[in-house]
This record gives structure tokens, sequence and C-alpha cells, in this order.
């Protein structure tokens, strides 16, 4: 068993590899002194493909794919992702890059600001917009969340090919069940405490992270600003399971990739106190949907800890037992061989963890 840990930073691209989940080597920075908000591992062919979102401050932004875990590199001379001329857009930075199901293994989407969806049917190779969200008439309202205008969460539905949830901040969730071709905002339940006049709008949340699970595709888990959900009918309507958790407000939230029902949460205090709750590295797992919570910190920092957990900077691998990947804003990576009960230090003195990603390899 190999395991590849990517791990996207403000100044380029690490890569580790490990037989055991407990001794890595690791090779980097790749795309030195660039930022790399997003990684996609492709496992879905016989040599697994590893994408890169990566912006250089120069150059801007591009897609850069390795079919060699890393060793060698493809970099396009035309950018693979480019806005129209029509649309009067261009593209700032690739936040998500999602394989499509597996019947479809050319297919790739990336999420994108601003807020934009673009759809690969070679392997990532090249991208075209998806009109039908782009056209829709909510798309001039939406506003940039504290990080960007982005589309970060884009989940492929892995049996039904015309189903496809996105989430953005701020504009929320938006489903299509016919391919792209019409969207449908999908955000009855989820609060948005920041607009008085009406706290819970069609569209205009700022959700942070939408994960799936993985054994029940309709059952889906949100964490917002401000505001921990589940979903049981795919999306169509949401409920709060925050009760448990220290705060409601954070940013990941990752569904294991067997268990049905099992999700991680990292907690942060509040939207204006952006620290670990009572300033402890603690990473928060359910295992029964959201009823209940646990908190998970053998062997993370026993200190006060003051660094936050971005959005995709924490993952599971689709190992059994499952690993589970947390990345830090000091640069610390923390890697759990059994589903979050122990844990170990990875790295420590990266830059900035932008994103965390992980897979079995072989």
């Amino acid at each position: 068993m190999t395991v590849l840990l990517a791990i996207g930073t403000g100044k380029g691209l690490f890569l580790a590899r490990s037989e055991d989940r407990r001794r890595w080597d690791m090779t980097g920075p790749h795309f030195s002194m660039t930022a790399v908000y997003a990684v996609g591992l492709d496992t879905r062919r016989e040599r697994p493909r590893v994408l890169a979102g990566v912006t250089n401050p120069h150059f801007g932004p591009t897609v850069a794919r390795s079919d060699d875990l890393g060793a060698t590199w493809d970099e396009p001379e035309e950018a693979p992702i480019a806005f129209p001329a029509d649309t009067g857009e261009a593209l700032e930075r690739v936040w998500q890059l999602a394989p499509g199901p597996a019947d479809q293994p050319d297919v790739i989407y990336a999420g994108v600001e601003p807020s934009a969806l673009f759809r690969s049917f070679d392997g990532g190779r090249t991208f075209e917009l998806v009109r039908g969200l782009w056209d829709h008439p909510h798309r001039p309202t939406w506003e940039p969340g504290g990080g960007g205008k982005a589309i970060h969460t884009v989940l492929p539905h892995p049996t039904d090919h015309d189903q496809l949830l996105i989430a953005m901040s701020a504009g929320g969730v938006y489903r299509t069940d016919d391919g792209g071709k019409s969207w449908a905002a999908s955000n009855t339940g989820i609060r948005a405490y920041f607009l008085p006049d009406n706290e819970y709008p069609d569209y205009g949340q700022c959700v942070h992270k939408v994960a799936r699970n993985a054994r029940q595709p309709e059952q889906l888990f949100a964490q917002n600003h401000h505001g921990v959900y589940r979903s049981d009918d795919g999306g169509a309507t949401w409920s709060s399971i925050a009760e448990g958790l220290p705060s409601d407000f954070g940013f990941p939230m990752v569904a294991h990739p067997q268990r049905s029902g099992v999700i991680y949460n990292f907690p942060l205090t509040a939207d204006g106190r952006r620290f670990p709750t009572e300033e402890r590295f603690r990473v928060f797992r359910s295992e029964d949907a959201g009823a209940s919570w646990t908190p998970l910190s053998a062997g993370l920092p026993a200190e006060a800890f003051y660094a936050s957990v971005l959005r995709d900077a924490m993952a599971c691998d689709d190992a059994d037992p499952a690993g589970v990947y947390v990345g830090s804003r000091n640069g610390e990576v923390y890697a759990s061989a059994d589903e979050g009960e122990h844990w170990q230090l990875v790295a420590s003195h990266l830059p900035d963890v932008l994103c965390v990603r992980a897979a079995l390899v072989a």
C-alpha cells in the first residue's frame, strides 16, 4: 500500500509518500513561489494523475498535470482554463479540481474565481465553461466571501451523471439535474445571519464547504459561515447538526470514504475570532451523521494553538482504515492512520497550508 499526500501551500506544492502512513518521504516545493489552492488526485485510471491549480503571480493561473506522482509535470503553453471573450472576465484562481464519476474517467470539474464552473472531457488538458451556471440570473448578485468570489465545492453524483452540486462563497448551494444546463439554488434551512432583512434567503449564504456521504449520496454535510448542517434529500433541505460542537463556525467538512455518516470538522471560535475553540488543536468526528460529536486530539499539539485550518486543508484517504490529514496556516501537517484516534506530525515549517489531498496510489 502506498498513500500519496498532496499539500498545497502559499509557496508551492509538496508531495509525500508512505507505505505505512507513519514514515513519509516528501518532495517539493513543486511550482516554487506559487499559490496552490487546489489539488486533484485522480485514481480512476491505471496510472494515478495529480492535477494542481497553480497561481503564478507573474504568469497567472493554470492547471498542471502529472502521471508519475510529481516526477514530471505537463504544463500547457496555453491556459487550460480561460473565460470566453464574451464573458468579459479573466480567471483569477482555481479553487477546486474534482474528478467526475468512476465511469467517466476523462471528466474533471474545476471550480474557479470569479464564481464559475468549468468541465474537462480530456482528463484536465482543456476545460470549457459550464454556460448554464454562468448564465444563471442570480450570478450578477453573487458576492465575494472573505477569501474571494469563488466556487470551492464541486460534488458530482457517483451514479447519476446529470446530477451535480456546487457551493460558493458567497452565494450558497446550487444543484443541477440535467448535466449543467439549468441550476437551482438549494439553501432551504441554511441561515445567513449577516442578512438582517432575510436570514433564510433562497440564496446568498456564505457556505464554506460541503461533503457527500460516499455510501448514501443523497446525504450531504455543510459547514456554513456560522452553521453546520445535514441534508438527507440531496441538498433540497438542510437541518442543523451543530449541537455538540463547541462552535458552529469553521471551514472544513470531510466525509469518510467508506463509513456512512462519519464526518470530520474543525471548529473555530467565531467569524470575528478565527482561532481554534479554547485555543486547542482538536478535530471533531461524528459517527452518526452529526447527531453527536467527539473531539480527537491524541498526538496533536497540547499547548495553546492559534492557527486556523482552511476549507480544503483537511482530507481522508481511501485506505481501510481511512487515514485523516489536517494542515494548518502555520505550516504544520498532521496525519492519523486510524481514522482520527491518534495523530502524528508529518511536516512542519511549511508555508501557509491551503489544501490537503490524500489517496491510495499503489
